[in-house]
């Protein structure tokens, strides 16, 4: 089934978005590691979340709800509020509200260049909304997963560790992505963990592969509908993008993701590493 075809997914539009544009009821938020880009342009009405500076505290672990809560405060997020998630953290952003068990998100898979066409342009004024009061639910335990729940897992039958991340970094030859290996934790693996590669999900240009696809990148693995799934990365964007495949889009009933994933995990002298 293509993207366009998912009719029950919570995947909107270009056209969608700009149909409710300036909808009060709708608050789009924009994701990435940094602000430059939604400086420079981003999809009018849009606010802007730093996928480390407001989702993760300095350490790089998962920010306190206090915090999440004054972000949507600022956000003009109130319990009611269809959330529309694009960028390069879209899905981030998408899996921790739904973490949190707020009702109505969605998500512009795909990049967010895609805004720009006949009668659309970006906007250069930032966002300022009317804060909100809105006290979020504690984050659930079906879908977040804590390192001590991955410790549990290790040798645990019933449930799939899922490396999202690429070959290398899952051989155990980057701590990150971007090459860096010294100095920033001990790279590899958490023991028994499987590897799919994101890309193998999500091409590219940030779309969403279709479900034959999908399912054709699992063939072969023990990642199952009947198992219990958690997933990991680097900092939680591969492994939410994995989340989102599995869960939203081809319906795996119990996929968590494990948020402090490899910044965590390799940072730390206690926990097992393989290579």
């Amino acid at each position: 089934m293509s993207q366009a075809e998912r009719s029950h997914s919570p995947l909107v539009s270009v056209e969608w978005v700009g149909e409710h544009l300036g909808d009060p009821g709708v608050r789009l938020i924009e994701v990435d590691v940094s602000p430059a880009t939604y400086e420079e342009g981003h999809i009018p009405g849009a606010v802007f979340w730093n996928a480390y500076g407001d989702l993760r505290d300095p350490g790089l672990q998962t920010v306190a709800r206090e915090e999440l809560e004054r972000l949507l405060s600022r956000s003009g997020v109130g319990e009611e509020t269809a959330l529309v998630f694009y960028g390069y953290g879209a899905a981030l952003g998408f899996w921790l509200m739904k973490t949190h068990g707020h009702e109505d998100v969605r998500m512009l898979a795909g990049p967010r260049e895609q805004w720009l066409g006949p009668g659309r342009a970006w906007s250069v004024e930032a966002a300022e909304p009317d804060p909100t009061s809105y006290r979020l639910e504690a984050a659930s335990a079906a879908l977040l997963a804590t390192r001590g729940d991955v410790e549990a897992a290790v040798d645990d039958p019933r449930q799939i560790l899922l490396d999202t991340r690429s070959e290398l970094e899952f051989q155990g030859e980057r701590f990150w992505p971007s090459g860096a290996s010294e100095d920033v934790g001990r790279a590899g693996r958490v023991p028994g963990a499987v590897n799919v590669p994101i890309d193998r999900l999500v091409a590219k240009e940030g779309v969403f592969r279709d479900d034959r696809e999908i399912r054709a990148a699992l063939e072969g693995s023990v990642v199952l509908p009947d198992r219990e799934v958690i997933a990991y990365c680097t900092i939680g964007n591969r492994a939410s993008q994995a989340w989102f495949a599995l869960s939203q889009l081809l319906g795996f009933p119990h996929v968590r993701v494990y948020y402090g994933s490899w910044v965590e995990w390799g940072r730390r002298t206690d926990t097992p590493v393989e290579r």
